[in-house]
């Protein structure tokens, strides 16, 4: 099975994302992939002191555009977070769609990222938890046979995610991202990599790259893991696509030679 995997570099103004994005799926359509994975915030993303004013909620405007996106290419699409209201507060929500617009389930970021980073004398300080509530549930979501076990950036930190995931016979875990350029270089490939070892499974992590605006660089090098820790692609740095091949056979394969129960 083909899937793409989207590298943008959003900006605040959704129908600029919007415009990138069709034209990038357009690439993932031509490639005849059958999933699109696409990153954390895809739709808008602010400069992390306020949340976008583009909301997604149940059957608005923004909504219908995310739904019509998998309509209009004929693609799964798989993972990518919006900021999304909700009576318990803004959510960092990853959607997921099936080429008909089958709602397929969404997820909510449960580890919200925090962090506190002095580099080359310049400190940056964030936490999520000023914009957003966190989430409560996993979700693990079956495209096509497929079981995807749904996660969002700093998720990917937490073993015990992914391996509950695994537990309940994932087969691909996604990690829709938009890792800063210092944890980047120093774990972004290292994690994406330990949590395929670990699981045996693939992993699937679009990622956002670029400067987005004043305030906010994110790393790139969106990446397709294969159940034995080989880099099936990577994105590098560029708003892009790159295409992998996936098969079950692989995973039975890995999980036949090193047998983890």
């Amino acid at each position: 099975m083909k899937v793409s995997l989207i590298q943008l570099t959003s900006v605040l103004d959704y129908k600029k994302n919007l415009e990138k994005l069709e034209e990038l799926l357009q690439v993932a359509k031509d490639n005849h992939s059958k999933m699109a994975f696409l990153p954390e915030c895809f739709y808008s993303l602010s400069d992390g002191t306020g949340p976008t004013p583009y909301l997604v909620s149940n059957n608005n405007e923004h909504y219908k555009n995310i739904q019509n996106l998998a309509k209009r290419f004929d693609l799964y699409l798989i993972g990518g977070s919006a900021a999304t209201e909700s009576e318990k507060g803004i959510l960092n929500r990853a959607y997921n769609f099936s080429p008909q617009g089958e709602d397929l389930g969404h997820y909510d970021k449960r580890y919200l990222f925090s962090c506190d980073i002095v580099r080359d004398g310049k400190r940056k300080k964030v936490d999520e938890g000023d914009i957003y509530t966190r989430g409560q549930k996993e979700k693990l979501i079956d495209v096509d046979g497929w079981k995807i076990g749904l996660g969002i950036c700093f998720d990917i930190r937490f073993p015990e995610l992914a391996r509950s995931y695994r537990n309940q016979g994932a087969d691909i875990l996604t990690f829709s991202s938009a890792f800063t350029v210092p944890t980047g270089q120093a774990h972004w490939h290292l994690l994406n990599r330990a949590r395929a070892v670990e699981n045996q499974s693939y992993v699937i992590s679009s990622a956002q790259w670029g400067n987005h605006n004043e305030r906010v660089n994110t790393f790139g090098h969106s990446l397709c893991v294969d159940p034995w820790g080989d880099i099936l692609c990577d994105n590098g740095e560029a708003q892009n696509v790159m295409t992998a091949t996936l098969s079950k056979e692989r995973i039975q394969e890995v999980r036949q030679s090193v047998i983890m129960g």
